[in-house]
């Protein structure tokens, strides 16, 4: 924002605009203890403060007793709302009025000036605006929960037009600010649209729709093959003969003999729990993560607990650390990577991983987000909320199991696993459990690759949505840019300038306060005579 105003501008605070009939204060302070839900009164809530807009979103109330007892300031149609916490921190909306009085919560600051003094669209456009709210994010206070007190909003400066310029600038900005919500509508719909895409190509090819076509040629060409189910409990009777062969190398070692009973000591890996799953095509069958996961040692694995990494660990080289955000977003290395030691990386051997390993993200709404560590990236540590699984070779394809985990089956098992109040997480225990379809191996290959070539076109479409946003994002940062430097609109040498508009405000004000002052003067007089 240039520092120098246009014609007819000055600068001045909230306080400055509010004249006698006028409010700027915060909300009430309603403890639930206060509150009824039958009540007549509307209590409207951070949550029902939208960024522009209204959102209508909360149900709670009082009585009008409660809300004369507290000395509740109501509502008016048409007050400017502005959130004292995030998100986004100081956003503003305009009250569109309730069909029951309404008061509102102490951490919403409530702006009421008079007609022929503000246009309120005008003001709530410019306490959104990207320059104002650059420099409430710098006036924040609170370590756990950041604020903006109504003391430091009403010290921020703000180019104040004429009072008709006013509503030129707030009509030209609904105008253009209307179009381009419209376009960014589309452009979400569009996202969420190829989101269910996304689940129904995952649903198709765990359940075995992507590759029927496959299997159906298969069948016909009369060629014999391993199943599914042939192939698991292959793949386990070598896991335990492995597990016996390694226990008898020990007791010759050892030069012991074998102990009576031995082989009873292995345990098999856990069965998958398969409640209430969808039917699987022939040749296919349900086997746990435990199952599907390598035999050899720290190949299931969670993150360290915090005492083992720890902040103090973090280095600016070395071996990188894997954060939930990584697997969210698929991106890993970058300016933000954090790294460990590698003496340190040695220590966490157990979390340690490689390329073609599967991350799950065992915390977030929902938790269960799975990635592929990508071939690209060296050796890394997952950190404390992720998991790791190092597939069985020749058993599960690595592409395959995050499909799974990620399509609709993993996710309708993963939320009743999650338990925590403040954070939702899954424990390896109940994670290990996890029913996975099992396809035969070459069948996995196949879905792997009509999975990722379409899943590859849908990532296409989405950068381009996403560029959409973003280009939408700075478009109406460049229009409220303009807007707030006098650039939007034409100024009218007729308007009344806007020094003039708070100088009647300031007089209007004394008007009032002088008498006030000598209806508090009489008032004291009439009592000392009685």
């Amino acid at each position: 924002m240039s520092n120098e105003l246009p014609a007819g501008w000055v600068l001045a605070q909230i306080p400055d605009l509010i004249g006698p009939r006028g409010i700027f204060t915060d909300g009430d302070w309603v403890e639930s203890k206060d509150q009824d839900p039958n009540g007549d009164v509307r209590l409207v809530q951070l949550a029902d403060i939208g960024d522009g807009r209204y959102i209508n979103k909360s149900r709670r109330f009082l009585t009008k007793s409660a809300a004369a007892r507290l000395g509740c300031t109501f509502l008016s149609q048409g007050d400017v709302l502005v959130a004292r916490m995030p998100d986004p921190l100081g956003r503003a909306c305009i009250f569109p009025g309730d069909e029951k009085k309404s008061v509102t919560v102490v951490d919403v600051c409530v702006v009421r000036g008079e007609v022929d003094h503000v246009d309120h669209r005008w003001l709530m456009h410019f306490i959104n605006s990207p320059a104002l709210r650059a420099k409430i994010d710098a006036l924040q206070s609170g370590s756990t929960r950041k604020r903006i007190s109504r003391g430091n909003l009403s010290t921020i400066p703000l180019p104040i037009p004429p009072r008709s310029e006013q509503t030129r600038i707030a009509e030209k900005l609904e105008e253009l600010l209307s179009d381009l919500d419209a376009g960014v509508a589309e452009l979400k719909a569009a996202q969420r649209k190829l989101t269910q895409y996304r689940q129904s190509l995952l649903k198709a090819a765990v359940e075995g729709a992507l590759t029927a076509d496959w299997r159906a040629a298969r069948a016909a060409s009369g060629e014999p093959h391993e199943t599914g189910a042939d192939l698991l409990q292959r793949i386990l009777t070598e896991r335990r003969a492995r597990w016996a062969a390694k226990q008898l190398a020990k007791f010759a070692e050892q030069d012991k003999t074998s102990p009576k009973d031995w082989q009873t000591k292995y345990s098999d890996p856990v069965a998958p729990d398969v409640p209430d799953l969808p039917a699987l095509p022939n040749g296919w069958v349900w086997a746990s993560i435990e199952q599907i996961s390598a035999d050899e040692r720290y190949s299931l694995a969670i993150g360290p607990f915090g005492s083992n990494l720890t902040v103090a660990d973090y280095r600016e080289n070395g071996v990188p650390l894997v954060f939930v955000r990584n697997i969210r977003s698929r991106r890993y290395g970058g300016a933000e990577t954090r790294f460990v030691t590698e003496e340190k990386a040695e220590t966490l051997k157990a979390h340690q991983v490689n390329a073609g390993d599967v991350l799950v993200t065992k915390m977030g709404e929902p938790p269960g987000d799975a990635d592929v560590y990508p071939n690209d990236q060296p050796m890394a540590v997952i950190t404390a909320d992720c998991i790791k699984i190092r597939c069985q070779d020749r058993l599960m394809l690595a592409q395959f199991l995050a499909a799974a985990v990620n399509s609709p089956i993993g996710r309708k098992q993963i939320g009743p696993m999650t338990q925590g109040v403040a954070q939702k997480k899954v424990s390896l225990g109940r994670f290990s459990s996890l029913a996975i379809p099992l396809p035969p191996i070459d069948e996995q290959a196949q879905v792997v690759d009509r999975l990722l070539a379409s899943l590859i076109e849908a990532d296409a479409q989405d950068r381009v949505f996403e560029l959409g946003l973003r280009q939408s994002a700075a478009q109406r940062k460049n229009i409220l840019k303009a807007a707030f430097a006098g650039q939007l609109v034409p100024q009218d040498p007729n308007d009344e300038p806007a020094s003039e508009l708070l100088a009647r405000i300031r007089a209007a004000r004394k008007v009032k306060e002088s008498g006030e002052s000598t209806s508090s003067k009489r008032g004291r007089k009439a009592r000392e005579s009685a």
